[in-house]
C-alpha cells in the first residue's frame, strides 16, 4: 500500500554511493537529522556495507537495500530470510514473475520479514528504449514497464521502482496498492550523469512517486546539508 502521511524528508532516501562504511558513515553523520532514509547498492555492500544496516536502524534510520536479486526460487527465499534479519525496510529484485513469487512467498514465511518492504525493479532508469533492443527486448521501455508493474501487483508485491517518467502510468496500473520509488532524481540544475529518464523531485512526486533515491546530487555535494535542505523546500513548495 501506498505510506501515508509522509513528510518531504521523509520521501528522499539518499543514495549512500561509496567504496567504504567509513565514507557513508561520514555522509550519515553530515547530514544528521536532514535526513531519514539510506539506500545502500553494490558498491557499499560488496564493501562491508552490510554491517551498516543495524548501524544506521538503532540511528533512528530507514535502510533501502538496493541489491536487485534475480535468482533460482531457494536463493531468492534464503537472500529474502537473511536479509530481513539485518533489519533492513526495503530490498529490491528483479520484477521478473518467479523471482517476485519466490520473495513473497519468503515473506510470508519469515517472520522477520513481516515488515520488510518488497520493491520490484522494472527497468533500470540508466536504459532507454535503444538499451533494451540491444538487451534482446522487443518491447519499448513504457511498455515493459507497465507489464513488469501489473505482474508485480498480481505477484503480491508491496512497491515499484521506476522511472519518473513512467510513475504516472504505473499509478494508473497498481492505484493505490503499491508504494513506487524513484531513482535518477535530479534537483533543478544538476547534471543528469548517466540518467536517461529524470525529472525534478516536485515533477516526480507529482507524477505519482512516494519515495525519492538521490545519490550525486547530494552525496558529491560540496554541502550535502543545503542540497538536502533545498529539495525538502521544493516538495514542500511542490513545484
Amino acid at each position: 500500500m501506498r505510506p501515508e502521511h509522509l513528510t518531504a524528508r521523509d520521501r528522499v532516501i539518499v543514495a549512500l554511493d561509496y567504496p567504504g562504511p567509513d565514507e557513508a558513515r561520514a555522509l550519515v553523520e553530515t547530514l544528521g537529522d536532514s535526513a531519514s532514509f539510506y539506500k545502500i547498492g553494490y558498491q557499499l555492500a560488496f564493501a562491508g556495507g552490510l554491517a551498516l544496516v543495524p548501524e544506521l536502524k538503532a540511528a533512528g534510520k530507514r535502510v533501502f537495500l538496493d541489491l536487485k536479486l534475480l535468482d533460482i526460487d531457494n536463493s531468492i527465499k534464503g537472500g529474502v530470510s537473511s536479509i530481513a534479519a539485518l533489519g533492513a525496510d526495503m530490498l529490491t529484485l528483479h520484477a521478473y514473475p518467479k523471482a517476485m513469487a519466490a520473495a513473497v512467498a519468503a515473506k510470508k514465511e519469515t517472520p522477520a520479514a513481516a515488515d520488510l518492504t518488497l520493491l520490484g525493479v522494472t527497468v533500470l532508469t540508466s536504459m532507454d528504449d535503444a538499451d533494451l533492443q540491444d538487451a534482446g527486448y522487443h518491447a519499448s521501455a513504457s511498455d515493459l514497464v507497465a507489464r513488469r508493474g501489473a505482474q508485480a501487483l498480481s505477484a503480491g508485491m508491496d512497491a515499484l521502482v521506476c522511472s519518473s517518467l513512467e510513475a504516472s502510468a504505473l499509478r494508473a496500473i497498481v492505484g493505490d496498492n503499491m508504494a513506487l520509488v524513484v531513482p535518477g532524481i535530479r534537483p533543478k540544475g544538476s547534471d543528469h550523469g548517466d540518467q536517461k529518464r529524470v525529472m525534478t523531485p516536485a515533477q516526480a512526486v507529482n507524477a505519482g512517486a512516494d519515495y525519492l533515491v538521490i545519490g550525486r546530487p547530494i552525496n558529491a555535494a560540496e554541502n550535502p546539508v543545503a542540497v538536502m535542505q533545498a529539495i525538502v523546500a521544493e516538495l514542500e513548495g511542490g513545484n
